[in-house]
């Protein structure tokens, strides 16, 4: 199975924080006020926020491999 994780649209999020109070592994954050990021070693990809998101700018994607 592949692992997937959120992934921010950084230049349309609004910073509204409606994500990080729904994630259940507390994978995303505001950073400083302007744009959601994900912590890809926590995130399940699980799609909640993804749902959750005003701006629809939040993605499930396959996690990337380096």
């Amino acid at each position: 199975m592949t692992k997937k994780n959120a992934v921010v649209d950084k230049e349309f999020c609004v910073a509204c924080g409606a994500c990080t109070k729904v994630c259940p592994k507390n994978a995303i954050s505001v950073f400083c006020g302007k744009y959601a990021v994900t912590a890809e070693n926590l995130c399940i990809g699980c799609g909640i926020c993804e749902k959750i998101c005003p701006a629809g700018v939040i993605d499930i994607m396959e996690a990337r491999t380096l």
